[in-house]
């Protein structure tokens, strides 16, 4: 039987089991993924499993390092995300978040545009440092992902996004996702986009201030391919600011929406 063991395929007998696997492959490690999980006890492994034989503590080569990364991720996820572009319009409290999540999931390609630069009362939701204020949002993005994962390819535009440098920016995005603050600016986007690409998807977000409950976050989807993430009604206002709660919650469910997609699931 053939065995996926840490990116390599093995010619195993069909006796062979999890145990007996790492202590011909690799008898130092501790760790054990088994098709995405983490087991403690021995079984018998079957045809086109996908074991990660880990040590901890074990620096990686650069040429494992992806491959470990992706220990646990479900089977067969890694494969699809590697060959995808996702393009961000705003890398604010949700562009910066679903960006981080995306380059942990090991998306292939990220396009991220702002035009912006850091400033203190972005920390309170957003993925940057102390260290990076006044820095452009998409320089300061940039090092802290290249930290999180290298071997994915990332493109940044620093401009002020708009109907004339939209298609041009994106034009090789499989998903855009939509980070923008005000609805007028979200509006022109999918419009621009969406008249452009018709039949891409578009991950927005919608309704995420205050400190409501997460419950009443959700998913809608307008037409074949727009979905809004939120609650559709709670704007940052006076009295009901923008906080890493909602926000974080909202960035993540888009980030998972695009997985999503790009696993081919019909959403809603």
């Amino acid at each position: 039987m053939k065995i996926k063991v840490n990116e390599n395929f093995l010619e195993l007998s069909p006796e062979t089991t999890l145990f007996g696997l790492k202590n011909q492959a690799k008898p130092t490690a501790d760790v054990l993924v088994f098709n995405g999980a983490i087991l403690c006890e021995d079984r018998k492994l079957s045809d086109g499993d996908e074991i990660v034989l880990i040590r901890r503590g074990e620096k990686p080569s650069s040429g494992e390092l992806e491959s470990l990364m992706m220990a646990r991720h479900t089977p067969g996820v890694h494969a699809k995300v590697k060959r995808a572009t996702v393009g961000i319009a705003g890398l604010g409290g949700l562009g910066s978040s679903v960006a981080i999540s995306l380059a942990r999931l090991g998306v292939g390609r990220l396009i991220l545009a702002d035009f912006d630069i850091v400033e203190p009362s972005n920390l309170n939701r957003q993925q940057y440092f102390i260290d990076q204020i006044g820095m452009p949002k998409t320089e300061a993005l940039l090092d802290n992902l290249k930290k999180i994962n290298p071997h994915v390819e990332y493109v940044i535009h620093t401009v002020r996004l708009g109907p004339a440098n939209i298609p041009e920016i994106f034009k090789d995005a499989d998903v855009l996702v939509e980070a923008f603050d005000r609805a007028d600016q979200k509006a022109m986007l999918l419009q621009s986009f969406g008249s452009e690409f018709p039949g891409k998807p578009i991950v927005a977000a919608s309704g995420l201030a205050g400190y409501g409950s997460s419950e009443t976050m959700g998913i809608s989807k307008i037409g074949d391919n727009i979905y809004v993430i939120g609650d559709l009604e709670s704007a940052a206002n006076p009295g009901q600011g923008l906080m890493s709660p909602r926000v974080g919650i909202a960035a993540h469910m888009q980030s998972n929406t695009v997985l999503r997609i790009l696993m081919g699931e019909n959403i809603i």
